[in-house]
């Protein structure tokens, strides 16, 4: 018996091509998507306290260390069904239940810095310095433009009211957001 074979012209290799993507494609997809479908890693903050920080994702894992304060700014490393693996400043590793953390962006200044950082009244070397902050200081993140983020910080006087003043910071000294990072 002889087989008639013939060259498949371009069209129906295009309609081929074609139909193998469209339904394999939402399968390559699903399977490369995080759990809360967010970037990671990604930079958020803890949501409330105390937060429960374990070995590994549920709640059977040993409990590694303790948030004792909200707001603290995390690096969201990886996803595991409920669960986010994070990563502290001082690059410390763990697991905490996504319902703990929060979207909103929170800092620190770097604590490899050895003298103190200016916050500066606009986004420009020069500025009217408004406070020095040392290492490690606590910070609400509002903007980074790539070179510039503006900043909120809290602070309270002999036991008065807590007060916050707002000012900008060079990216670079900042923990709690990439290197270029832009966000509102």
């Amino acid at each position: 018996m002889i087989l008639n074979w013939h060259k498949p012209n371009i069209f129906s290799l295009f309609v081929a091509i074609i139909f193998v993507m469209i339904f394999t494609l939402p399968i390559f997809a699903q399977s490369s998507s995080n759990p809360s479908g967010l970037e990671v890693p990604r930079f958020a903050s803890t949501r409330s306290k105390p937060i429960n920080v374990r070995v590994g994702p549920g709640k059977r894992y040993d409990i590694a260390w303790i948030y004792v304060k909200s707001g603290i700014p995390i690096e969201v490393i990886a996803e595991f069904d409920v669960w986010r693996k994070i990563r502290d400043h001082e690059k410390e590793e763990g697991w905490i239940h996504q319902s703990l953390v929060s979207s909103a962006r929170a800092g620190l200044i770097k604590s490899d810095i050895d003298e103190n950082v200016s916050l500066l009244s606009k986004a420009e070397v020069g500025a009217i310095v408004k406070a020095f902050l040392g290492a490690e200081y606590p910070l609400i993140l509002k903007s980074c433009d790539g070179k510039w983020c503006e900043v909120v910080i809290k602070y309270s006087d002999n036991g008065e009211k807590e007060k916050t003043i707002s000012g900008y910071l060079e990216q670079s000294k900042v923990w709690g957001v990439y290197e270029n990072e832009k966000f509102d």
